[in-house]
């Protein structure tokens, strides 16, 4: 005897061996033998046979009108034999009641099932409700499946205009455009981010990346809202021909100095930072805006400032204006240069003069120095700063070790880049950096001793954290450090700077000991301003590949230029790197770090090697070289130092960096300004 049963939701037919009531050996049609409950058995059968019963039960299932049998069920629940019976109008065959049962059992939406074989016909009004959602399935299912074809196609889907940000930075994988998205990208072995690139989606590679920062980290955008500042008290006017050390492009001019001549033969140094907590006191609408952002961030090209263009304005320290400033000066014995007295205070200074990178550095270096040159604005006061800050320099027992390291400058226009070096520990990086060190420790100094606290930057033991407590930080080898040179660029010293205020005005700290809201900004500074280093980093990275294609496009059109075979590395970019360790690399002509698994293995660090560029991707900010010769294996000494490249370097393997400060303080932020 044949039998129809049910396993696992599906219907299958097997040949009694043995009925031993409340269950049954069976044999399948491929022979193997099981044992099932009685109560699964369907029906029993002879004819046809076992081979032929299901597909021609399911064929015949197929011609069963599921509205009409619908129809014909009644309202209470009731077995598949039955409705057969009222569905053929006879005492239905083991055929036609299995093809009834099949029927019923595959349209769940018209017959809710009550128990083996048993059903119950759905209500008038749930019928129609789930009929609706199901044709809502079906065009969801079929606008998908556009979808994903044009995709394909490599054509932009209508509906995924208005979502492209979220399709790229935080899918919801519930949503159809995702869906199809998923099944285009695993048909065309794209990741979603180059099949949306392949469909013209994104306006730009560069525009893929700074969107994606702003829609994590600036949701609701980089406009600001209308601040208005609070007044402060009539300041007595300090310096009166002070200036500033900045790259061109700087707005945020934090710091000026000046010198004078006292009456007693001596110097006094003024260091001068902006002072926009004047006008921006704790909890206002100003300090909260900026406490939302914590920091500028750079990049190369473009800048988002943590404060409006309207505050920057009324603080920066400009020329040929007299600016709010909090000023520490300093008392300098003329022939030794030994610093005898400090004095701060909260003061206006006339700033006389912006001066700028590119056009002091040719007149201010080593070179003019050593020819005891003086013809160019400020020269006197250059000269003596700059005598003064080597000894601050050998005073915190640090040499003059940093020389053989490089900064890289970016400048885009018209979406060109160039990439210019320059050594650190020029005579302008040391004037600046160490004059920022001076104000950071002394402050800091000052107010553990009047028992304010403060955010200090400590070292100890190679780790660099942030601390409410003054500690020593030994990279910079001083007793205490911190932040406060910064405030139109850094939050953390702004926090600083009205801790500062208030002890020279005798006043109680705006942040008392033990105030839960210094320790969240402290946590919070340190998570965001990680966050915009990073995003630079890659910024830097994503521009320094643009480079690689402009070269390989002057490339090309030399090739182009003076005819094809002209020599054999025609056609291809071949550029030279240094070995850092394994098959990590630096590029000698740019901040350029990368994987190059072709290298022989076992070279060694600093070793020169010539490498192909075979692909690169401005998307996954990758690039595949192949390598070409090895040029040298002998150390440069006269190059830069690949140890601490390696240390601030971040790979596609994600290398571990050493902190700003502790790397070298002399270096200066992208756009020029005091890492200090």
């Amino acid at each position: 005897m044949n039998i129809l049963y049910e396993e696992d939701g599906s219907f299958k037919v097997g040949s009694i061996m043995t009925d031993n009531t409340s269950s049954l050996q069976i044999e399948s049609l491929s022979g193997k033998r099981s044992k099932i409950k009685a109560a699964s058995v369907m029906l029993q059968f002879t004819r046809p046979d076992m081979a032929e019963f299901l597909p021609e039960a399911e064929a015949m299932a197929a011609d069963i009108e599921v509205e009409f049998l619908w129809e014909c069920c009644p309202a209470e629940e009731f077995g598949f034999e039955e409705i057969a019976t009222e569905y053929f109008g006879h005492k239905p065959s083991s055929l036609e009641a299995a093809a009834t049962l099949i029927r019923l059992h595959g349209a769940p939406i018209y017959f809710h099932r009550k128990g083996r074989g048993r059903y119950r016909a759905a209500p008038p009004e749930v019928l129609k409700a789930a009929l609706a959602g199901a044709e809502k399935k079906r065009q969801a299912q079929a606008l998908q499946a556009h979808m994903t074809a044009q995709l394909i196609r490599f054509e932009l889907p209508a509906e995924f205009s208005a979502q492209i940000n979220q399709l790229l930075y935080n899918p919801d994988r519930n949503t159809l455009e995702v869906k199809a998205l998923e099944a285009a990208y695993a048909a065309t072995h794209l990741s979603a981010v180059h099949l949306l690139h392949a469909c013209g989606a994104l306006p730009s590679t560069h525009e893929y990346h700074f969107q994606r920062f702003l829609f994590e980290n600036f949701p609701k955008g980089t406009a600001f809202p209308a601040i208005e500042l609070s007044a402060w008290d009539e300041l007595p006017l300090g310096a009166r021909n002070a200036f500033s050390i900045d790259d061109a492009t700087t707005t945020e001019i934090d710091d000026a100095f000046s010198v004078e001549k006292l009456d007693n033969g001596n110097w006094r140094i003024g260091v001068h930072i902006a002072a926009p907590t004047l006008g921006i006191p704790r909890d206002s609408e100003g300090d909260k805006l900026a406490a939302s952002r914590l920091s500028t961030v750079y990049m190369p090209g473009k800048k988002i400032t943590m404060l409006p263009e309207s505050v920057v304005a009324a603080f920066t320290l400009e020329a040929d204006r007299v600016c709010p400033a909090l000023s520490m000066y300093i008392e300098v014995e003329n022939e030794t240069l030994a610093i005898l007295a400090y004095d701060s205070r909260v003061e206006r200074v006339h700033i006389a003069a912006n001066l700028r990178h590119d056009t002091l550095e040719p007149l201010f270096n080593e070179e003019t120095l050593s020819e005891g040159r003086l013809d160019y604005p400020y020269a006197a006061e250059l000269t003596l700063l700059w005598h003064l800050v080597q000894k601050m320099e050998a005073g915190r027992g640090k040499s003059d070790n940093n020389m053989q390291q490089l900064d890289y400058n970016f400048h885009i226009e018209n979406d060109h880049v160039s990439i210019t070096n320059r050594r650190r520990g020029s005579p302008i990086d040391k004037v600046v950096s160490e004059l920022m060190i001076l104000v950071n420790c002394e402050w800091g100094k000052h107010l553990a001793e009047h028992g304010f606290p403060g955010i200090y930057r400590t070292q100890q033991n190679g780790k660099v954290r942030m601390s409410t407590v003054a500690a020593p930080h030994q990279g910079l080898g001083v007793a205490q450090y911190m932040w406060s040179s910064s405030p139109l660029r850094r939050y953390v010293d702004m926090v600083n700077q009205r801790q500062i205020i208030a002890m020279l005005r005798n006043q109680e700290a705006p942040y008392p000991k033990n105030d839960t809201g210094l320790y969240t900004i402290l946590r919070d500074f340190d998570t965001t301003y990680t966050i915009y280093n990073e995003f630079q980093r890659n910024m830097e990275r994503y521009w320094c590949l643009r480079w690689l294609q402009q070269e390989q496009a002057n490339k090309d059109t030399l090739s182009r230029t003076v005819g094809e075979g002209a020599n054999e590395s025609q056609g291809e970019l071949v550029v030279t790197a240094a070995v850092i360790r394994e098959n990590l690399v630096k590029m000698t002509e740019i901040p350029l770090v990368f994987r190059a698994p072709s290298l022989p293995e076992q070279l060694p660090a600093q070793t020169r090697v010539q490498l192909a560029i075979v692909s690169i991707d401005l998307l996954d900010l990758s690039l595949q070289t192949r390598y070409v010769a090895t040029v040298d294996t002998q150390p440069d000494v006269t190059g830069e130092t690949l140890e601490t490249e390696e240390q601030i370097a971040v790979d596609a393997d994600g290398l571990t960096e050493t902190d700003a400060d502790a790397k070298v303080v002399e270096a200066f932020k992208t756009d020029g300004e005091s890492a200090c």
